[in-house]
């Protein structure tokens, strides 16, 4: 159970680094380098980015969950 918990907490940790550093940013972000300055240019939002915001809450989700089950197990 702790294994899993652990192997759970660090696969959502690299997963929340990666999709942070994603982020449309203020500047010019490592989104760009993608491709996802091309298509803010021509809108607000795009769907792309909103559907980039909605997983990054899920893993976060993930992560919280993941965190609190891990601190109780090692109770």
């Amino acid at each position: 159970m702790k294994l899993a918990l652990s192997i759970l907490l660090v696969t959502t940790s690299v997963l929340m680094v990666l999709l942070v550093l994603l982020h449309k940013g203020k500047g010019s972000g490592l989104s760009d380098l993608f491709g996802g300055g091309v298509s803010s240019n021509y809108g607000g939002s795009s769907v792309v980015e909103r559907n980039l915001d909605r997983i990054t809450i899920v893993v976060g989700g993930l992560w919280f969950a993941g965190v609190v089950a891990l601190s109780l197990a090692l109770k």
